[in-house]
């Protein structure tokens, strides 16, 4: 039998004020069975804090990367379908990650777990080749959280203001300071 996603859906409104990026961003999501609700939630972060100030070089949009081995969690095409940004969630290994930055304009990588410092130092050594790589810490504190924001219709708020970073769901809210290992800024 095959494995069946679950769909959910984020009214995800975003004010950027370090970026100057604002909008109100209707998502629908499939979550893979294998997905936890901390990784979903790492992936709407993600986009909230990748989304481009304008759309000349094609719209940010989540991929099928727990569903199709050669994509990632999101990305962004231009319109003629050459990818220009290529973002992971999680830890993908060194060699994905210089096969994929050799092809792309850029490559983030938003990492979450209690074991991020462990991969990077077993990897960081062999990616110096990856000069348009950027990979960020989600302190593991706090994307478990993020987690507990999860509901199959959600109401999100992402604020960015001053480099810090909140993210609420109704009376909920969540201060999120990624770790920068490599690399430039988040949008």
């Amino acid at each position: 039998m095959a494995l069946k996603a679950t769909i959910y859906k984020a009214d995800l409104q975003l004010s950027d004020i370090d970026r100057g990026v604002y909008g109100d961003f209707p998502i629908t999501i499939a979550r893979h069975p294998s997905e936890t609700d901390e990784r979903l939630l790492i992936r709407l972060l993600a986009f909230a804090l990748s989304v481009p100030a304008d759309t000349d070089h094609g719209p940010l949009e989540f991929a099928k990367d727990l569903w199709e081995a050669d994509e990632p969690g999101l990305w962004q095409k231009d319109f003629t379908g050459r990818i220009v940004h290529w973002i992971e969630v999680g830890q993908p290994d060194e060699k994905r990650l210089l096969r994929v930055s050799s092809r792309v304009d850029r490559v983030s990588v938003f990492s979450y777990s209690a074991s991020t410092p462990t991969w990077w130092r077993g990897i960081e050594t062999k990616l110096t080749r990856a000069r348009n790589l950027t990979v960020w810490q989600i302190p593991a504190d706090q994307s478990a959280a993020l987690a507990a924001l999860a509901q199959r219709s959600m109401q999100l708020n992402v604020t960015v203001q001053d480099g810090a970073i909140w993210m609420s769901a109704g009376e909920r809210s969540i201060e999120v300071a990624p770790v920068r290992l490599c690399g430039g800024s988040a949008g």
